[in-house]
């Protein structure tokens, strides 16, 4: 148990040092941008670019783990979708966030991180491959969804070019597709770039987890919205069961990519989730509330997914 609290403590210290900097230090709110866009533009690329460029290519055209990790995570949105829906009394906007409640990850920040420590660079391919392809997932179906939603309807060749065009041009998907070049060419860049990326690879992870608490800490919980033990119950258990229940009934995966897909899976609800509640300008503040609760949570079922992933107690 030693062992995994020396996995888990550390992503969510940084969380809560984040919380109480953001708390009890009175700082411009203007400057989080900045760190921001140099976690979103800078650092995970460079993380990505790491990993990926340096896992062999023949691991990351794993067609069939790709199916089925991202039809777990559509089966886990459609069921937010639902909960959302009841809850939303029929408003697709506020039910497409809380979908996104129930199953997009904090694949970005944590998941690289944790996974690589609980189980090493083998992780890597399974992890790269399941954040590409859920972020795919999410890029596609919302801005679906929330044009499906407007009053002014747009064409479905505008939409088709919305979607495209931010998967496409995603800094982490970019550094995906820059990094797979690299693998298929055994490229290694130059000693100076290399130690420029390596240095802003490590600095990804702590700094995305600490603005990830700022950012919870300046939009405080003002009340619990009635559907959220639902959307958490299906982020935090029902999610990471389908995602072993469907792996372990194809079969023919590694363990280690299926203790990676598992433990992404069980990560709490992904900071984009408020970025992209902001952007719609829908269900804004209790956005906040499913990050702020569910990272909370987490504490506990990620402490206890660590627990059964190292020592290989998954069935």
């Amino acid at each position: 148990m030693a062992d995994v609290a020396g996995l888990a403590l550390p992503f969510f210290g940084l969380i809560f040092l984040g919380f109480a900097c953001g708390r009890l230090i009175k700082a411009p709110v203007g400057g989080l941008e900045w760190f921001n866009v140099y976690i979103v533009y800078v650092a995970v690329p460079a993380l990505y670019f790491v990993l990926i460029s340096r896992t062999p290519f023949e691991e990351l055209a794993n067609v069939g783990f790709i199916a089925v990790t991202t039809a777990s995570t559509f089966l886990a949105f459609a069921l937010s979708f639902g909960v959302g829906t009841i809850a939303a009394r029929g408003k697709i906007p506020e039910a497409t966030i809380q979908a996104m409640g129930g199953s997009y990850s904090n694949v970005g920040y944590m998941g690289p991180g944790l996974t690589l420590a609980a189980l090493g660079p083998t992780a890597s391919a399974p992890t790269a491959l399941i954040f590409v392809f859920d972020c795919m997932l999410f890029f596609t179906l919302v801005p679906f969804l929330m044009s499906v939603a407007a009053s002014k309807r747009e064409s479905l060749w505008a939409t088709a070019a919305l979607v495209v065009r931010r998967v496409a041009l995603h800094p982490f998907n970019l550094a995906t597709l820059a990094g797979g070049i690299a693998a298929y060419l055994h490229y290694v860049p130059p000693k100076p770039i290399d130690e420029i990326v390596r240095l802003l690879s490590g600095s990804a992870a702590p700094c995305a987890l600490f603005v990830l608490g700022v950012t919870v800490a300046l939009r405080p919980l003002k009340r619990i919205p009635g559907e959220l033990p639902a959307l958490l119950a299906i982020k935090l258990l029902v999610h990471p069961l389908i995602v072993f229940t469907l792996l372990t009934l194809v079969g023919g995966f590694d363990r280690i990519w299926v203790s990676t897909a598992v433990l992404m899976a069980s990560l709490p609800p992904a900071l984009n989730i408020f970025v992209m509640a902001s952007q719609y300008q829908t269900y804004v503040e209790r956005a906040s509330s499913v990050i702020l609760v569910g990272t909370v949570l987490s504490v506990l079922t990620v402490t206890g997914m660590l627990y059964l992933v190292v020592h290989g107690m998954l069935p």
